[in-house]
């Protein structure tokens, strides 16, 4: 078997992979995007292990070994990512990646001058704010 056909093949995951990971907005669907990116990534390690088995004499096969390391990472990313997603979108009604926002901003709640015209006026702030990112 030549090296081109596998090698041709991962390159197509990948760049499907990573198609998804920029187009797409669901969290969800990005990540099954990057494991998309993994296996392609895994493709490639088994065909050059092969290829190189062929090669040398004494082979440890180090290719197929960081192949299973690989998957173990991708499937603790995708436990985590998926507990994370799951909390985001129990939270905040969606799990689309544009309209999450960092927990640490929200609008300004204190107050520091004694009269409420510049509480109000920061509280109209930010609802410009809101509506200019929305």
């Amino acid at each position: 078997m030549h090296l081109a056909y596998p090698a041709v093949l991962s390159a197509l995951l990948f760049c499907t992979g990573l198609y998804g990971v920029l187009a797409r907005r669901n969290a969800i669907l990005v990540l099954m995007s990057v494991e998309l990116m993994l296996n392609a990534v895994n493709l490639n390690l088994v065909a050059f292990d092969v290829w190189l088995s062929r090669a040398a004499i004494e082979t440890l096969h180090s290719g197929q070994a960081l192949t299973l390391f690989t998957i173990a990472i991708a499937a603790a990313e995708i436990g985590i990512g998926l507990a994370i997603v799951l909390a985001v979108h129990r939270n905040r009604g969606t799990s689309d990646i544009d309209r999450l926002r960092d927990s640490a901003e929200g609008p300004d709640d204190s107050d520091d001058s004694d009269d409420g015209s510049h509480g109000a006026a920061a509280t109209a702030e930010a609802a410009e704010k809101a509506e200019a990112t929305a």
